[in-house]
């Protein structure tokens, strides 16, 4: 397989934030904003696998503003990293009043997610590599290293202190 530069496969969703989006704050949802989230990133993902992928993790999100009934959401995404069988898609979501042109975007979340490209009976099939081709899209994939390097790391350290607490 050709490795694919992160601009191959990056995916933009809007959703126009709507009443049914409310939570009792009178704010859109978490969960709204997360749902944009792992539909762009599973765009993203599937297009740089060349087909179904699954989430396997949300490795980190982060609501930094609150989003109001009648914003456009806009979640941007874009795969980060690839391995052999998963990768990587971050998320920057954005806002903007409906009713005001112009108006400078928002940025109102960020998320990583891991996801594994699956063929047939569900079982992980492999995925091009990723050929990152500017300076930020090589930050990116770096950064991304350090995370899984993390989640890895903590993964272990969890399962070695499960294995000497463990009762007769």
């Amino acid at each position: 397989m050709e490795p694919l530069p992160p601009s191959f496969s990056a995916v933009t969703l809007t959703l126009l934030a709507g009443q049914t989006h409310v939570n009792l704050l009178g704010n859109i949802h978490g969960g709204e904003v997360m749902r944009l989230v792992d539909s762009t990133a599973g765009a993203v993902a599937g297009r740089h696998s060349g087909g179904p992928a699954v989430t396997a993790a949300m490795d980190e999100m982060a609501f930094l503003a609150p989003v109001k009934v009648g914003d456009i959401l806009r979640a941007t995404a874009q795969v980060n990293w690839a391995g052999t069988t998963s990768m990587e898609v971050g998320v920057r979501v954005e806002t903007e009043p409906w009713n005001q042109a112009g108006t400078a975007p928002v940025h109102v979340a960020s998320a990583y997610l891991v996801f594994v490209a699956i063929g047939p009976n569900n079982v992980p099939r492999q995925i091009p590599a990723l050929a990152p081709q500017t300076p930020d899209e090589i930050r990116r994939m770096r950064e991304a290293e350090i995370r899984r390097s993390h989640r890895l790391s903590r993964k272990q350290e969890i399962l070695d202190d499960r294995a000497g607490h463990r009762e007769a």
